[in-house]
């Protein structure tokens, strides 16, 4: 069974066991520096956001049908059974198309390494193999993170907002958002105070690659439809690093 990630924002105290957990657990740098900062990063695959005394985190939201996956094409990025979407270091060729299909923003590019990679969290999949919790869930003081089967935690979301329908947005943000993800999010307060997308669909994005090359006719040149889904993601991946310019700039670095 797939297992998965549920956030209970109401239940986070901003205490950032789960960044240090995750740092530790992926050999990331970890100061009182990057604690402030509420963005995710090459360096800082998950972050605590805070808005108006409430709390948010951030992290790769491990898509039950990655548009991530779909567009790489050297097979660095893959959905595994049990959720968790990996990376492969040595198989990626440096290409960014991940970053630019990703609906969340998520995949990070080291720009500062002389051999880059793209950097993420992969919910900790080495750990969830061996039948143990992601490191943010299992150090998590409050249970405002939690591990387990996604269909359970899913269930478990909606009594949650069916018992206190007051202290809950009535949306579990990645049960249907994209086709689902494997991780999910509750919150008392409107998503996009945080940042996160509201337009998303409801379907897997690579159904619509899927379709569209499905519809193109046998006499149509394979070459030139090759070269304008070059021209529009290398536009696209322009687009994504004039908005993570702008997301660093609007959050200052920190708090």
């Amino acid at each position: 069974m797939s297992k998965g990630i549920l956030y209970d924002a109401t239940l986070c105290i901003g205490c950032k066991q789960c960044e240090q957990a995750c740092a530790t657990e992926n050999g990331l740098p970890y100061d009182d520096r990057i604690a402030d900062q509420q963005i995710t990063s090459a360096h800082k695959y998950t972050a605590i956001m805070i808005k108006d005394d409430k709390f948010m985190r951030k992290l790769c939201m491990n898509c039950d049908d990655p548009a991530c996956v779909s567009v790489c094409p050297v097979g660095a990025m893959k959905k595994t059974a049990l959720g968790p979407v990996t990376y492969d270091k040595s198989r990626c060729m440096g290409c960014r198309y991940c970053m630019a299909a990703c609906p969340f923003s998520v995949p990070k590019y080291e720009w500062d390494k002389a051999v880059p990679g793209v950097r993420k969290c992969i919910m900790c999949s080495k750990r969830v193999v061996q039948g143990k919790p992601t490191a943010c869930a299992e150090i998590c003081p409050t249970g405002a993170t939690k591990f387990g089967d996604r269909d359970e935690l899913l269930e478990e979301a909606k009594k949650r907002i069916h018992d206190n329908p007051g202290k809950y947005l009535p949306h579990i943000f990645g049960e249907t958002e994209v086709g689902g993800t494997s991780v999910m999010l509750l919150s008392s307060i409107p998503f996009n105070l945080f940042g996160f997308r509201t337009d998303l669909t409801e379907r897997a994005l690579p159904m619509y690659t899927y379709q569209v090359l499905s519809r193109i006719p046998d006499f149509v040149p394979l070459f030139g439809t090759l070269l304008g889904g070059v021209y529009w993601i290398t536009h696209r991946r322009e687009d994504v690093a004039e908005a993570e310019a702008k997301e660093k700039e609007h959050n200052g670095g920190g708090r």
